[in-house]
């Protein structure tokens, strides 16, 4: 009896190629659909020459701003979007971990697992600029604005990131717990904590930078921090003012991203 051998030979490749051409032609289309909805884009004839100023005012920044006895300055503006964003974090690090245990399917039921992710989604479909100005209307421009603004979104993405962590942990450690006998508070600080805590930490420090970034704008609108001062310089086209400016975010930003990421691969 002669054996069927088919499984053995190379499939053909023609359907792969049809597949591929088929979504190269997709995404083509994507593209130009895309770009034709687009306005004409009019290139001012100041256009670049307020970016050479710019550039200028970086190469030629205002190095009396960095510290200025009276006034804002800076290091003011500087240390005010750190602690925005730190402040923000913090927030919702310690808001969160409610919401991401009752999101988890393998910790909580499913039903208030629904409603909580639910509910960090919902948080999360507003941007920090569009929360910032709806608190800047409830509580007026600032830093608080800022802070409110800041950890209420990190609250659905901390949230999210924690729960799914959550999720794809190692169970067996809670059950040989609950087989001896511990209750449901013991087999969380036993052993569901000790596994999710440095990725939770990990999670925090990353959306610490990010929140970091975030605060420079949201300065622009009126939310505090040193997007604040930066737009006044803009509109008053001090330029050597404004690379001063940037100057101080980059090397801030820099130093956050490289102790942060130096914390993180500790943890992890």
């Amino acid at each position: 009896m002669s054996k069927n051998y088919d499984y053995l030979k190379p499939k053909s490749s023609v359907p792969t190629i049809i597949r591929t051409v088929l979504i190269i032609i997709i995404l083509l289309a994507l593209y130009i659909w895309a770009f034709s909805g687009m306005p004409k884009i009019e290139i001012k004839e100041k256009s670049f020459e307020i970016l050479s100023n710019i550039w200028n005012g970086i190469i030629h920044p205002d190095t009396g701003y960095i510290y200025m006895p009276e006034g804002e300055d800076l290091l003011r503006g500087l240390l005010e979007t750190f602690a925005i964003a730190f402040l923000g974090t913090m927030i919702s690090a310690v808001l969160c971990i409610p919401l991401a245990f009752l999101s988890a399917r393998n910790i909580s039921n499913r039903f208030l697992s629904e409603v909580s992710k639910f509910f960090l989604s919902l948080i999360r479909v507003f941007p920090e600029i569009i929360m910032a100005l709806l608190f800047i209307k409830a509580v007026g421009p600032g830093a608080f604005a800022g802070v409110l603004a800041v950890g209420t979104h990190s609250i659905g993405m901390l949230g999210k990131l924690f729960a799914e962590d959550m999720e794809n942990l190692d169970m067996g450690p809670s059950e040989a717990l609950m087989a001896t006998g511990a209750n449901k508070t013991k087999t969380l600080m036993f052993a569901v904590v000790p596994q999710i805590l440095p990725a939770f930490l990990s999670f925090v420090l990353y959306r610490f930078e990010i929140n970091l970034r975030s605060t420079s704008i949201l300065g622009l609108i009126g939310a505090g921090g040193i997007g604040t001062p930066l737009i006044f310089a803009l509109q008053g086209r001090t330029w050597d003012r404004v690379g001063m400016i940037l100057i101080g975010i980059i090397i801030m930003v820099i130093i956050v991203d490289t102790l942060s990421s130096a914390i993180r691969k500790r943890l992890v």
